[in-house]
């Protein structure tokens, strides 16, 4: 039989009652509970937030355990409260749900109540009935809020303090100055003065050239990776902290090593608020760097090593000889950030068992490439004539070393070591007998019998009386000579000996020339002061003079020897040399150091070269000759279109100056013109004293007419090479074009834009002068058969001082990048400028420390 509707809608009524009677009942256990929870909640928050804020680890033992002691105490109390808890009777629940809905005549109780007394239908009847009227009413029953009465009893809401005191100590747990809940728990020997401060930086060997890197400054907070290079420093302080930090470093195969503090039974006996723990290691590979307080990690670091690779050094080209007969090494060396030192390493390549040599190799240190990367090729050349193992066959490694101590060498390269090279057969038999002697004494009977053999027939051997008295002094020294020092002392008397009877007094010159511009080359390596550079250049002009002055003398008393230059070699005279000196001194004084020493080794070349041109010989033909002539007056153009350039520049700057001083003077000069003829009024002396508006035109059309000169000696110059078979370049034209600007630029007074036509003509002359060699080259090739004959051949190209050959042309100032007056003004201006902001007392110590860095870049 289907059930009724009645049926199913009563069900659903005591359905709905009894899940509001659960609701209920859940309303009431809060109510009943929370008041009597609430205390015990606070205090586990109060002991959290205390906790968490790092505070138990301030505290004495004997506070923290009080604080723990007063936390229990009222934790016990507010558990004792709990024995009040009352659970809600159904009665309860029922006269609860008909005060929430308002329900009148208590319909929920009559669900439940039953009849009393004896029972009848009719009664029965009524109170079903009774009952059916009362559950339509428990349609829409409902449910109410909890009412604990916690407002009431906390009207100041101090419980909220205590949520918002544990929102904020959570947060503070996660930093690195947060405490852990087991803090109250243990025992901290004395409380912390103030909380503890960490800083930690890795400083890079110094040859890295990099600045230290500070893990904990606040740029750095964010990074998660440092790449620092091998052999960096680690260095780490815990400044206030427990005294109980401990550091530790993670490597890539997970094996942790300890770093133990610096003086760690010092700070042991130490109270916290007075230790700093220091902690310092060097980086050798990649890991990670942990620091933990009481095993909990508080701050970490993840660091990329870069290696510090070895150096390698190699030959560029075979050893050699140079013109002066130094040994001349040309090589590469290779390093992540430069070689601290290179050296060469001489043996001897031939010798016998039982030698014993009287002379160590000799010690020849390397020049080292610049440390900037952009190059690696370096050279190196060194007189080694005069030592004992001079002309005998040696094998030459290279061997470099950078800071970190490590090591590489080259190839080994076997080379007859250059000697000096003596015409006069007596010098050059004691020479060889002085090298037998010093490679091997045991050679000494040997050396004996032919220094006896020399003697024997002393007027025809040994023409000269001082000759004579001195091989016959050697020759009683060394037989009676016992020790090695005694036989040392001869080799240098045979050496001596020799020396005189080639070439006399003119070694000593040439000596003290070579150590001057050796010490000129060392302090410019070295960065010296400009008064110390100024004291090497003056003894460098008064060496250089006195050679010139012998080299002179020699040449007038043996005029053969002026016979065997090149009739057509380019001459240096006194004025080159002066110009040349005075340039490495402006450049050295201005900071350009690398020009300098550049312009140094040309200059050197040189005066190699003038030396070994003694025993030159050569002629060219007349048209070679009319050639080179063609390129000397292109030099003499150029290089009187750069001093044209640079006075029209000092006369440009001058008048900008002038003007300058005018426009200040014209605000205080509009005060009435009685002020102007005051004897007050006027200049004063050494001021205001420039040039007039006339003279300045003058001096104007000065330089005009003698850029329109210099216009008409190119044109000059164009049709002689014309004449000579040879076509002007492309260059030449344009250097007319731009000359013939800059004379109608200077007829208008416009001096800056004068410069700048002139600049432009000087480079397209020296773009005509490459084209012009470039053709030379070619007829010069074709008359000689390839150019392997001939003058040039026998010096490559150049003439005993070491310039171009008409086959090659002049210099041009190709070799070396020296700047001229203008950018030497500018640097000069850059220094000055420079030197007085360090010399400011109030300057930042910081960019103090910058401007030294660039006062000694090298």
């Amino acid at each position: 039989m289907a059930e009724t509707p009645t049926g199913q809608t009563h069900r659903s009524r005591f359905a709905r009652l009894a899940r509001t009677r659960f609701a209920i009942r859940s309303v009431m256990v809060v109510e009943r509970l929370w008041p009597l929870v609430l205390p015990l909640v606070v205090i586990v928050s109060l002991f959290l937030s205390i906790s968490w804020l790092g505070l138990f680890r301030l505290m004495p033992d004997m506070v923290r355990t009080a604080v723990l002691g007063l936390l229990g105490l009222a934790s016990l109390a507010a558990l004792w409260r709990l024995r009040g808890f009352r659970r809600p009777q159904p009665a309860e629940i029922d006269r609860r749900i008909e005060r929430v809905n308002q329900l009148e005549h208590e319909p929920v109780a009559t669900q439940s109540d039953q009849l009393a007394g004896s029972q009848n239908e009719f009664a029965d009847a009524l109170w079903r009935e009774h009952q059916k009227r009362m559950a339509g009413r428990l349609n829409n029953l409902r449910s109410d809020l909890p009412e604990t009465g916690v407002p009431e009893k906390d009207p100041w809401g101090l419980r909220a303090a205590a949520a918002l005191l544990l929102v904020i100590a959570a947060a503070f747990s996660t930093g690195p100055y947060g405490g852990s809940i087991l803090d109250g728990f243990r025992a901290n020997g004395g409380a912390e003065v103030v909380p503890p401060r960490i800083d930690a930086w890795v400083t890079p060997p110094n040859y890295t050239r990099r600045a230290p890197l500070y893990l904990t400054a606040e740029a750095n907070r964010e990074t998660d990776h440092f790449t620092v290079p091998q052999g960096s420093m680690l260095a780490l302080r815990v400044t206030g902290g427990s005294g109980t930090e401990t550091l530790s470093f993670l490597g890539v195969d997970d094996a942790e090593t300890l770093i133990e503090p610096e003086g760690a039974s010092q700070s042991e006996t130490l109270s916290s608020a007075a230790t700093a723990r220091r902690f310092a290691s060097t980086l050798a590979g990649d890991g990670k760097l942990i620091l933990k307080r009481d095993g909990q990690e508080i701050e970490s670091w993840l660091f990329s090593v870069t290696p510090d690779n070895p150096p390698a050094i190699r030959f560029a080209e075979d050893p050699g000889r140079a013109v002066n007969g130094a040994l001349e090494l040309v090589y590469e060396i290779e390093d992540d950030y430069g070689a601290a030192e290179a050296q060469a390493l001489f043996r001897q390549a031939w010798q016998a068992t039982d030698a014993r040599p009287l002379y160590e190799a000799p010690d020849l240190a390397l020049t080292l490439p610049r440390r900037d990367g952009k190059s690696i090729a370096a050279k190196t050349s060194r007189d080694l004539t005069e030592h004992p193992w001079a002309g005998s066959s040696v094998t030459i490694t290279l061997r470099a070393v950078d800071d970190a101590g490590q090591e590489a060498l080259s190839e080994a390269k076997v080379v007859t070591l250059p000697e000096r090279i003596f015409t006069n057969p007596l010098a050059k038999a004691l020479v060889e007998q002085r090298r037998i002697l010093a490679l091997d004494a045991n050679g000494k009977q040997r050396v004996l019998d032919l220094m006896d053999a020399v003697m024997t027939w002393p007027e025809r051997t040994l023409s000269d009386l001082a000759h004579f008295l001195g091989v016959s002094a050697a020759r009683s020294r060394l037989a009676t000579a016992q020790s090695d020092d005694q036989l040392r002392s001869v080799v240098d008397y045979l050496w001596e000996i020799a020396l005189i009877i080639e070439d006399g007094d003119l070694t000593a010159a040439e000596k003290r020339l070579r150590q001057a511009q050796e010490a000129l080359r060392q302090a410019l390596e070295d960065g010296a002061s400009d008064e110390e550079i100024a004291q090497l250049m003056d003894e460098l002009r008064s060496a250089m003079q006195e050679f010139m002055r012998e080299l002179a003398e020699r040449a007038q008393q043996n005029p053969d020897l002026a016979q065997q230059m090149p009739e057509n070699s380019q001459m240096l005279n006194q004025s080159d040399l002066e110009r040349m000196l005075d340039q490495i001194e402006e450049l050295a004084k201005s900071g350009a150091r690398d020009q300098a020493q550049e312009l140094l080794s040309q200059l050197e070349n040189m005066m190699n070269n003038l030396q070994a041109g003694r025993s030159q010989q050569g002629q060219q033909g007349g048209q070679q000759s009319e050639m080179r002539q063609q390129m000397d007056e292109l030099g003499n153009l150029m290089r009187k279109q750069q001093e044209l350039m640079n006075e029209t520049f000092r006369m440009d700057q001058m008048e900008r100056g002038q003007r300058g001083q005018e426009g200040q003077q014209g605000e205080r000069g509009q005060q009435g013109q009685e002020g102007q003829n005051q004897p007050g009024q006027g200049q004063q002396p050494g001021q205001g004293q420039g040039m007039t508006p006339e003279e300045f035109a003058d001096a104007m059309r000065g330089l005009q007419q003698g850029q329109g000169m210099l216009r008409q000696d190119l044109e000059s110059l164009m049709e002689g090479l014309e004449g000579l078979g040879i076509k002007p370049g492309e260059g030449f034209g344009e250097a007319g074009e731009a000359m013939g600007e800059a004379e109608g630029a200077l007829g208008e007074g416009e001096g800056e834009q004068a410069v700048g036509e002139q600049g432009r003509a000087l480079e397209a002359l020296r773009r005509g002068a490459q084209d012009m060699m470039n053709q030379m080259q070619q007829a010069m090739q074709g008359e000689q058969g390839g150019g392997e004959q001939g003058y040039r051949q026998g010096n490559n190209g150049r003439d005993p001082l070491g310039r171009p050959q008409a086959t090659t042309g002049p210099d041009f100032g190709d070799s070396v990048d020296v700047p001229d007056e203008i950018d030497t003004q500018r640097a000069r201006r850059i220094l000055d400028a420079i030197r007085k902001r360090l010399g400011d007392a109030l300057s930042p110590a910081l960019e103090k420390e910058y401007l030294e860095r660039l006062l000694n870049m090298q």
